[in-house]
């Protein structure tokens, strides 16, 4: 299921209504058509004893299959639900015959609990008809298990605001999700989803709390934590981390031993590149293990680099270790960088994006076990995944052109300048060029023959003018200063093209230069910008 915050009230595809509670008789419009919606004040609670509230009183929802009509309604996250995968999911196995007039009971019974004040030829507001099926219209904020998930998945701006959510977010839970339909597989898949989310925020939690300096109060946290899921490296690094922050060192290497026995016997698995890391610094007292100031600025509102100022967090992913510790040094040496952790192979960069959670990662593309376009597309199938820059030696021209394709935010040749890589990393988070002009402009001579000569209908000249630019590998302040216009004005051109044109960021624009022949090999078009 998606974000609720997303789905919620959406029917045809189209951006849903927003039904605000008004007296009776209040008239809305929505899409061109006049009705009057008489809703409740009804908010619902999926995380614990299953139910729903108004004006402060539980409602009587029924018998259990009748109150599992809503809920699963409710896991929709606001998508209609077909009678028939209702009658399915209900009744595993030998529905009874009356099924359908048995669900059609059901709804009318419910829509009277929720709505008691509707006229009986009144437009349900709440558990609303969607063909083929049924879908539950509710706010975000008043379904506990929709509100939780935007909260996890939302954004924040720093420690301060992301401590104040998750705190907000675990509040919600009253018990295991759900709790009362454990026998339906589809109860039991989403309870598990939302208490891997759970998870994720106890975490985010204590993260954010030892990046205003609060040790002492999350390591019992922790440690409970750890203990209950003694799987989760993120757990194990958080809590060694709040260990040695409170000067507890020995503790602090005792947990990560602990963790290592658990992964052992029950995986067969060492530790991860970045437990096995943060053990190394730990041993060596490294000085970005102490406990940051507090007078300095918010990890993530503050720092030189990322959008907003963001430190921009950074996972390396290269089989070859001396490829790695020089990617450390050059991160290491460059204000605004973190460098996350260290992957092997494409499986293990798979697992640290999970944990770890970079802005932006830089990939070989070719690693053995799982190589690095695989784990790519893997991680870009993800929700709100990072950038991935790949980094190669020129591979295949067709390991090339299918990593563009896959959506990676670029290339960069792992023989460039320290200044270019750095430049790839923040540009990719940018949106802007991500190019090293030499795998431009090879990618131009491998790709020539084949490309369709027609150009997208729809674009202007000075649209395609912009397409070679961007193809030449020019960054927006680049382009301006060719067009003389305002780097400003670029960038809105840049992402109009890009939403016109159904891609998702620039490297998928020179692709499709290539594709349609806007470019060729030699052609002014296509000079490297150490040329220019």
């Amino acid at each position: 299921m998606g974000d609720p915050a997303l789905l919620a009230g959406n029917h045809g595809g189209s951006r849903p209504p927003r039904l605000v509670t008004q007296p009776r008789g209040a008239r809305h419009v929505r899409e061109g058509h006049c009705l009057y919606a008489y809703r409740a004040m009804v908010t619902f609670r999926a995380l614990g004893p299953f139910g729903a509230i108004s004006n402060g009183e539980t409602l009587d929802l029924g018998g259990q299959r009748q109150q599992a009509v809503l809920a699963r309604l409710l896991v929709a996250g606001g998508r209609a639900v077909p009678v028939s995968v209702l009658i399915d999911e209900l009744w595993p196995g030998e529905p009874p015959a009356q099924a359908l007039s048995t669900i059609q009971g059901y709804v009318s019974r419910l829509r009277r609990a929720l709505e008691p004040n509707r006229a009986p030829r009144e437009e349900a507001g709440v558990l609303v008809s969607a063909p083929p099926g049924y879908a539950l219209r509710a706010a975000v904020q008043d379904v506990d298990s929709w509100h939780f998930e935007h909260l996890v998945k939302s954004d924040h701006e720093g420690p301060a605001v992301t401590l104040e959510r998750m705190e907000t977010a675990l509040a919600l839970w009253r018990g295991p999700a759900l709790a009362g339909f454990q026998e339906l597989a589809w109860a039991q898949t989403e309870a598990t989803r939302l208490d891997g989310l759970r998870l994720l925020a106890v975490e985010r939690r204590a993260d954010a709390a030892l990046r205003l300096g609060r040790t002492g109060p999350v390591i019992p946290d922790l440690e409970a934590h750890a203990s209950a899921h003694p799987l989760r490296e993120e757990a194990w690094r958080l809590l060694a981390l709040a260990l040695y922050r409170a000067g507890r060192q020995g503790d602090a290497l005792g947990a990560l031993r602990r963790a290592r026995e658990t992964l052992r016997d029950e995986l067969g698995l060492d530790l991860g590149p970045a437990l096995q890391r943060l053990e190394q610094d730990i041993l060596v007292q490294s000085e970005h293990l102490d406990v940051p100031d507090p007078a300095a600025p918010d990890r993530a509102a503050g720092g030189p680099s990322g959008p907003g100022g963001a430190v921009l967090r950074v996972l390396i992913a290269d089989d070859q270790a001396l490829v790695r510790t020089g990617l450390k040094v050059i991160l290491d040496s460059e204000p605004g960088l973190e460098l996350v952790g260290e992957a092997e192979n494409g499986e293990q960069a798979i697992a640290l994006v999970q944990s770890a959670r970079p802005d932006v990662v830089l990939m070989d593309i070719q690693m053995p076990r799982l190589d690095g376009l695989a784990a790519a597309r893997r991680i870009l199938a993800g929700e709100a995944p990072p950038r991935v820059i790949m980094m190669t030696t020129f591979g295949t021209d067709a390991n090339l052109y299918a990593a563009l394709r896959a959506g990676v935010s670029g290339f960069v040749l792992k023989t460039s300048a320290p200044e270019q890589l750095i430049a790839a990393v923040r540009a990719a988070v940018a949106g802007d060029a991500l190019l090293d002009p030499a795998v431009t402009t090879h990618l131009i001579a491998a790709f020539a023959g084949r490309r369709d000569p027609a150009a997208p209908e729809g674009l202007s000249d000075s649209d395609i003018d912009l397409i070679k630019l961007v193809a030449r590998g020019l960054t927006n302040r680049q382009i301006a200063m060719t067009l003389a216009v305002p780097e400003q004005e670029v960038a809105d051109e840049v992402t109009a093209l890009l939403r016109g044109l159904g891609l998702v960021d620039r490297a998928q624009l020179v692709v499709l230069a290539y594709e349609r022949g806007l470019v060729s090999p030699g052609s002014p078009d296509t000079r490297p910008l150490s040329s220019l």
